[in-house]
């Protein structure tokens, strides 16, 4: 008989991602959230998979063999109660992937608080090329695959590993249930300030998940960032292949870009300092030399040699929101990318600013994650910036905090708008032909992509 699992949160990318697994894997699958729409509504639907608007405690009487409890889900939600009184069996969906897909697998995390799912991505690709069929698990849309996620029919899985926390009644990691032998440190900064009090905290947890790695497995980390370091000193018993950007001690792996591609476009990977190749990809930016870096170290790990992995780099499509050019209209370009962090912000801005030369660069950006709106990185966000000619912030209701200082910092380039509708004629009315619109957003930014591209095309740019 055929086990029915139940998931709780079924829209969110990674719990949808564990319901087309567990589909994959044979098991019946329904679930519930509490906004389901396009295009995972549709992804669900495909898949055949039942669920339910809503948290009320009446789906319960489907009668599940399991219930799978996504972490946006706390006591006091009706469908939690109704588990718990019930006396249902219950677990978290990090656990439930260990257990029943994971534990037969050479697993290979990706860990760090930027860059996860654009390096998860390169990595099940590379392997996907070199014939290896992983099983993936990823927090965003990689073009070169259908999904974002998938079961596999090889021995290796690729899963995007975070460091938010796994469930009500587990306030670990989610990265250590995954139990990795081939591991990827991106890199380390304080964020999620909704969950951990200081950077010293996130740290404690990437201890904890350096300290599953096996002996016989492969810790990849980012030589140049000082907190991985200091996290890698409280204790690493495994070996260690550093990558860096460009060559330094404890860097196995760094790169060199070739003339004529300052954007990164086109760069040199370096093995020892030795060269091993030259990447001519699609992709952007020093943060995505980093990557695929990366990429290439964990590939090798598991028997990939370089001229492969940098073969799968060259036909890599990127990931949807990561520098997306979501449309151009009458010389006006508008991007959508996922950056969220200041860190991320100025990475992406340089890879833009390099790529486009002198053109104008308009900044809009939606302070929306919980750090953000908390104003965690309030007094770091203006130099984030500096690489745009104009910024615009939104400033939605439950913003926590005041925006007037940082548009002082950013003086006549800063602007704010309250209302996204309004934004978007703004910037339809202000643009010129050649300017580059870059959106950022962790969220849907209430459709300001397709709001402004109408404008746009309504109204003709300045000249």
């Amino acid at each position: 008989m055929t086990t029915h699992v139940h998931i709780l949160g079924i829209a969110g990318t990674f719990m949808g991602g564990v319901a087309a697994i567990a589909k994959a894997a044979g098991f019946r699958v329904t679930g519930s959230d509490l906004n389901v729409y396009p295009p995972m509504s549709d992804q669900l639907a495909a898949l055949g998979i039942d669920f339910i608007q809503g948290y009320g405690a009446e789906q319960l009487d489907v009668q599940p063999d399991v219930v799978v409890v996504g972490n946006a889900l706390s006591r006091g939600s009706p469908v939690v109660e109704a588990m718990l009184d019930r006396g249902l069996a219950y677990t978290s969906g990090p656990q439930w992937l260990a257990e029943q897909v994971l534990k037969d697998q050479h697993v290979l995390a990706v860990a760090g608080t930027h860059g996860k799912t654009t390096t998860s991505s390169m990595l099940a690709f590379i392997l996907e090329h070199a014939g290896r069929a992983p099983g993936f698990l990823i927090g965003g849309v990689p073009s070169n695959f259908e999904s974002t996620a998938r079961l596999g029919s090889g021995e290796y899985f690729v899963i995007e590993a975070d460091e938010y926390d796994t469930a009500f009644f587990d306030k670990r990691a989610k990265f250590v249930h995954y139990r990795p032998r081939t591991l990827i440190l991106n890199n380390l900064e304080y964020d999620h300030a909704d969950i951990y009090p200081d950077v010293a905290a996130i740290q404690r947890q990437f201890h904890h998940l350096v300290r599953i790695v096996p002996g016989s497995g492969l810790i990849v980390w980012n030589a140049a960032d000082s907190r991985l370091a200091e996290t890698l000193a409280m204790g690493c018993w495994t070996p260690l292949a550093g990558f860096a950007r460009e060559p330094r001690p404890q860097a196995r792996w760094s790169a060199r870009a070739v003339a004529g591609a300052a954007d990164y476009s086109r760069f040199e990977v370096l093995e020892e300092g030795e060269p091993r190749g030259v990447v001519q990809w699609s992709l952007l930016g020093a943060h995505n030399v980093e990557n695929a870096l990366a990429a290439i170290a964990a590939a090798r790990h598991v028997g990939v040699d370089v001229a492969r992995s940098l073969a799968a780099l060259a036909a890599f499509q990127g990931i949807a929101r990561r520098m997306q050019l979501r449309g151009e209209v009458r010389g006006v370009r508008v991007y959508d990318d996922f950056a969220h962090h200041p860190t991320a912000i100025a990475s992406t801005l340089d890879g833009l600013r390099r790529h486009a030369g002198a053109a104008r660069i308009v900044a809009v950006l939606e302070p929306r994650s919980n750090t953000m709106r908390m104003g965690v990185h309030r007094h770091t966000l203006a130099p984030a910036l500096a690489a745009a000619d104009e910024v615009w912030l939104y400033v939605p209701p439950d913003l926590g905090w005041d925006v007037d200082a940082v548009l002082a910092e950013l003086g006549a380039r800063g602007h704010a708008s309250r209302d996204v509708d309004a934004l978007a004629r703004e910037l339809a009315r202000r643009a010129r032909p050649g300017d580059q619109l870059l959106i950022m957003s962790n969220g849907g930014f209430g459709g300001l992509h397709d709001k402004l591209l109408g404008e746009l095309a309504n109204a003709a740019p300045r000249a």
